[in-house]
């Protein structure tokens, strides 16, 4: 069986309808979705709505996800000490997003554990401890073991920091970051996600990229009027950090 494993959309339909073509031609029979669906990109509303379309998904809340349903001035506050771009765009999302696409994020589980063919698997935004936790390529090994300790899943699933990577753990657990569909930070800038192959027990994993519609993409951000808009849309086109 194959599944695609997507996370970290941020409201990018550009970069989402590429990958969706991609996953069905690829022959992919389930699709696992790690969260971030909607904050801090083009088309907020559009894509909670996409999601919401596809019942037959696994879909877990990431921490952006959390923030729009769980929106207050003094959460916006807090998020701007650190991030004032990412709470400039929270702010303005919360206000296009209506009360039903809140409680739907709000309706998401934070993590989710499942058996595919035979495999053990953990679905995480960040990490198994936390929604925030980054888990990034050339990290030591031991960091990895102690941010995964205490779980059982064979297979551990991941995002939020829009980096595809992989680890295997003296423990015979596999650790894989999934990437971004709409804000990759990679040096390509290309949109991101996994195909986990199981059979009998075992699996593969693949990670694919696939160029898309930046130039719309960056654009459509670039018009929604909050400060620091343009900043967002120079990282879709040109990644150089994560903001969120």
């Amino acid at each position: 069986m194959k599944v695609a494993v997507i996370s970290d959309i941020h409201a990018n339909f550009q970069a989402f309808e590429t990958v969706i073509k991609d996953l069905k031609e690829q022959g992919c029979e389930k699709v696992f979705c790690l969260g971030d669906i909607a904050m801090a990109g083009p088309q907020p509303r559009l894509l909670i709505n996409e999601v919401r379309k596809h019942s037959d998904w696994v879909v877990i809340q990431g921490n952006t996800d959390k923030l729009i349903a769980e929106y207050s001035n003094e959460l916006y506050e807090n998020v701007k000490n650190t991030f004032p771009v990412m709470a400039n765009a929270l702010k303005d999302d919360c206000q296009i997003i209506e009360e039903d696409e809140k409680q739907y994020l709000k309706s998401l589980p934070e993590k989710q554990s499942l058996i595919v063919e035979g495999v053990k698997v953990l679905l995480v935004h960040g990490s198994p401890r936390r929604n925030n936790e980054d888990i990034l390529p050339d990290m030591p090994i031991e960091k990895i073991e102690e941010i995964i300790s205490g779980t059982k899943e064979d297979l551990i699933l991941c995002g939020h920091t829009h980096v595809p990577c992989g680890y295997q753990t003296s423990t015979k657990q596999t650790v894989v970051n999934v990437g971004s569909v709409g804000r990759p930070m990679t040096q390509d800038g290309k949109a991101c996600y996994a195909i986990i192959e199981f059979e009998n027990g075992t699996f593969t994993v693949e990670h694919r990229t696939l160029d898309y519609d930046r130039e719309t993409a960056a654009q459509l951000v670039g018009k929604r009027g909050f400060d620091g808009c343009d900043i967002l849309s120079e990282m879709i086109l040109h990644p150089k950090e994560r903001h969120a």
